[in-house]
Formats: C-alpha cells, sequence, structure tokens
C-alpha cells in the first residue's frame, strides 16, 4: 500500500487492517491449514493503524472477535503479543 498515493482512501486502511485482524485468527485460532498472514498483511496493517482512529481499530477487533467466537483480551493478545 502507497500511503503516498492520492486514491487512497479510509477504506483501503480499514481494509488493511481488518486482513491483517482476520489472517491472525485464522492462523491462530481456526487451526487452518492454510496459513493466511504475511509480511506484507504485516506492513500494509502497521501503516494503516498509523493513520486510523483507535475507535475504529478497536471496533475491527471487536466485531471480528464476535463474527469467529474469539475472546477480545485473547484476540489482543495474538495481535499484540510484546505488551
Amino acid at each position: 500500500m502507497d500511503l503516498n498515493d492520492p486514491e487512497l482512501e479510509f477504506s483501503d486502511l480499514v481494509y488493511a487492517y481488518q486482513s491483517w485482524v482476520m489472517a491472525v485468527i485464522n492462523d491462530e485460532k481456526l487451526e487452518s491449514e492454510e496459513k493466511l498472514l504475511t509480511d506484507e498483511i504485516t506492513d500494509e496493517a502497521l501503516n494503516a493503524m498509523r493513520f486510523l482512529p483507535g475507535e475504529v481499530t478497536s471496533a475491527i477487533e471487536t466485531s471480528l472477535a464476535r463474527v469467529y467466537d474469539v475472546d477480545s483480551d485473547e484476540l489482543a493478545a495474538l495481535l499484540f503479543p510484546e505488551d
């Protein structure tokens, strides 16, 4: 994702962050044989996070935790293990 692209929209940032959260849930909680998380997905999500308000990232995490029946505290630990 080119953050200097004038065509970049808010929805692109949301999509990048949402993709990362979904990939982490898939790889860590759903015991899927196919791993989705890549360095590119992680890098784009971390870049997007710089521009997304905390309320937006929190809403994405909460919504996806509910959809995939993952405890929100557990999801936070998976996303940010060093915290």
